[in-house]
């Protein structure tokens, strides 16, 4: 790293906990597509520290989601030091977790833990302001019905996206159309469940003790299986997750065939962030249920 890097690290560092450190490493940090990420050793901690250049508030909703999820104390959460502006970049900075072999029966503990995650509930489907689901908006909007927010808030805000990309064909806005008018027919009722809102495979790891850590969300009260679902997208989660969340919070009958259904929202984001390839399983999905 060059020394204007030490330099605008170093004030980070400062501006987030307030003491002067003596960085003795700084390691890129690859996997994600939307920040700057970087491992920052010092002479006191290591720390995790990610930046852009274009968001004014992403880092200030992401610092507020891990804060939810860390006062729920159901799972292991890094600490968020502080986010903040210097010159043009915007950054949080997060404790550093260190990896670990997973402990015996990491997976049902971490089942356990993201359905007592989802025991945490509120009256109203939402949250108190928007934020972000990648680098896209996230809206929140407190509603009451879970059908009308999962129209409203996630559908229909990424379908007009998509549509004003030149994305999505009047066809298939008719399918959704469609759709809307069976959701309540295909959806249980639950209450608004505290979620992560971006559970997939590259959200969590095994931290330090080798026990279940998630980081990354798009918090927001809403239906669970939303989040069950989100796991199931991409694969990566291992059978005895679901049996461990089943037993400690028991799912109503057919969530396998609904996950699908709940998965249009992250297809429609894909679609708006990586292109058009995505629509063949949102296709598939649409002649499921129509």
């Amino acid at each position: 790293m060059s020394g204007s890097e030490n330099l605008f690290l170093a004030a980070v560092l400062f501006q987030s906990t307030g003491t002067n450190h003596l960085i003795r490493e700084i390691r890129p940090i690859s996997g994600g597509d939307i920040n700057e990420a970087l491992k920052v050793t010092t002479d006191q901690h290591t720390y995790f520290v990610k930046w852009n250049t274009y968001s004014e508030n992403l880092f200030e909703r992401e610092l507020h989601g891990l804060s939810l999820l860390r006062e729920c104390g159901c799972v292991g959460v890094p600490q968020a030091f502080k986010h903040g502006q210097i010159g043009d970049r915007r950054y949080l900075v997060l404790e550093y977790l260190h990896p670990a072999p997973q402990k015996d029966h990491f997976w049902e503990s971490f089942g356990q833990s993201i359905a007592r995650l989802h025991q945490h509930t509120a009256d109203y489907y939402g949250l108190d302001h928007d934020n972000h689901i990648g680098r896209l908006p996230q809206m929140n909007q407190p509603t009451s019905d879970w059908i009308d927010f999962f129209i409203e808030n996630r559908l229909e805000v990424q379908i007009r996206l998509a549509h004003e990309k030149g994305l999505i064909t009047t066809d298939l806005l008719g399918s959704f159309e469609k759709l809307y008018g069976q959701l309540e027919s295909l959806i249980p009722a639950e209450p608004a469940s505290l979620l992560h809102g971006d559970l997939w495979g590259g959200n969590f790891m095994s931290g330090p003790g080798g026990e279940p850590y998630i980081y990354d969300p798009a918090v927001y009260y809403g239906h669970r299986e939303m989040d069950l679902a989100f796991t199931r997208l991409f694969g990566g989660f291992e059978p005895d997750f679901y049996e461990a969340y089943d037993q400690q919070y028991p799912l109503e009958p057919g969530f396998e065939e609904r996950a699908d259904l709940y998965n249009l929202y992250p297809m429609l984001v894909h679609v708006n962030l990586f292109g058009p390839s995505y629509l063949t399983g949102i296709r598939r999905t649409l002649k499921l249920f129509l």
